[in-house]
């Protein structure tokens, strides 16, 4: 207690120097002092007594705080970057750039490939503890239900590292695995993507990039097909068909996506809207990914067996796609989204439609933050890697706050998540409502209104 009196006396002395020598405040002088002071006019003694009584003197407390007080304000005075908007009132994306942090564009390599690297050990450990569970002679004895209660919560984990290593290869889609070394995209994306993940990368990467083109648009969207509820009636029969019997689906959405090709056109074998405008050397590429993936499963199924390949790599493969449609879903789905058209799209009005939805702090973290970084993902999909997200995530929203545009930024907590895709995909499936779709930009509507 002493020791801290004294430092405390010891600090305000100081600073009593420095204020006095600044000139802030002069201590109040004795009446001695005022008696021998002489009129600088007349040169004799003032009298004390018919002087006035001295000005009230600031104490250091007060000094301390005006002085703070005057710094608080020069830094609200100052100007910060210039902002340009939209004719709809949306920040520009130069503009947008200017308010994240500088580091937020640094794609560093060696931080990229540590966490391949970890993921790639997470997937080697849990698909290799499964399947060693699997074979070993007291799970051969076990009945069929005791078997499935064995190794389900291990298909769980393996699945879930297997979508761990999804995000990476996402990021190896956009290139943000290395801008000095460009080949480690696609050597980070053929081993994650296309052997872990069985997703053939190069299709999945091209499809993905489109979607990111025209996030939100009412046709020209990718991975998501929208249909306007009002007109459901005059949809075909098998779209009918397909709402009919859209719960039993969610388990094996993704593999009807990449077989299928609906809505954008096959991964695997190439047809649809997604190859009219690509080259045959885009398809050789694209084929090379392909066949790795087949070599890979069939590989594994040919060693393992058709039942254990069941249990070791198809099921946690359906947990993998899961978390992949569960996240894509409510990432482009709320409650006020808006869906443009050719005459009110742009980039920015779709980025800012997607929504930050959180699942807890280690699923976020450990799914590298494409849950709760995604609008800032949208932005920027081939400058910030997922470990800038999180920083610029609140960075941004930050900064929209303080121009009054802090509206723009969707983020739903979802901690229930699995009952959450569920409800929403029972709910509303790939529907949107008329008034959702913004078919007039703000222009058009106030000369409407004249």
């Amino acid at each position: 207690m002493v020791s801290q009196s004294s430092c405390l006396l010891a600090a305000s002395l100081l600073l009593a120097v420095g204020l006095q020598n600044e000139g802030c405040f002069a201590l109040a002088p004795t009446a001695n002092q005022q008696a021998n002071k002489l009129n600088p006019r007349t040169g004799s003694k003032l009298n004390v007594a018919t002087m006035d009584a001295p000005v009230q003197q600031e104490s250091i407390g007060e000094v301390l705080r005006r002085r703070l007080n005057n710094n608080d304000k020069k830094k609200n005075i100052q100007k910060g970057p210039q902002i340009d908007f939209d004719q709809d009132g949306i920040p520009k994306l130069g503009s947008i750039m200017k308010m994240l942090p500088a580091k937020t564009f640094d794609v560093d390599t060696k931080t990229s490939l540590f966490y391949f690297g970890v993921d790639t050990l997470a997937c080697v450990a849990s698909l290799g503890m499964l399947n060693t569970v699997v074979t070993c002679d007291a799970y051969q004895h076990l009945q069929m239900w005791q078997q499935a209660l064995t190794v389900a919560p291990l298909q769980l984990l393996a699945g879930f590292a297997m979508w761990c290593q999804w995000c990476i290869g996402h990021d190896a889609g956009h290139s943000l695995i290395s801008k000095k070394y460009k080949f480690l995209n696609d050597v980070v994306g053929e081993i994650s993507h296309s052997m872990f993940c069985l997703t053939p990368f190069v299709p999945w990467q091209l499809s993905h990039r489109k979607h990111h083109t025209y996030h939100n648009h009412l046709t020209k969207d990718y991975s998501h097909q929208w249909f306007i509820r009002e007109e459901r009636d005059q949809l075909d029969w098998w779209i009918q068909a397909s709402h009919a019997t859209r719960n039993l689906q969610l388990p094996i959405l993704y593999l009807v996506y990449l077989l299928v090709g609906i809505p954008d056109g096959g991964h695997v074998f190439f047809y649809g809207r997604l190859w009219e405008d690509h080259t045959d050397e885009t398809k050789k590429r694209a084929a090379l990914s392909v066949s790795i993936s087949m070599i890979t499963a069939l590989s594994l199924w040919m060693t393992m067996g058709t039942a254990n390949f069941a249990v070791v790599i198809f099921a946690p493969w359906l947990v993998m796609s899961f978390w992949l449609f569960m996240v894509t879903y409510l990432q482009h789905h709320s409650d006020d989204g808006k869906l443009y058209t050719d005459d009110t799209f742009t980039f920015a009005k779709g980025a800012f439609e997607t929504v930050d939805r959180s699942y807890g702090k280690w699923f976020d973290r450990l799914s590298h933050h494409m849950m709760d970084g995604h609008v800032v993902h949208h932005l920027f999909f081939e400058k910030v890697p997922h470990y800038r997200l999180e920083a610029a995530t609140e960075a941004l929203v930050d900064e929209l706050g303080q121009i009054g545009k802090g509206h723009l930024h969707k983020h739903v907590d979802t901690p229930d998540f699995t009952q959450e895709i569920v409800q929403q995909f029972n709910d509303n499936w790939f529907f949107v409502n008329e008034a959702q779709i913004v078919r007039e930009n703000a222009m058009a509507e106030d000369a409407n209104r004249s």
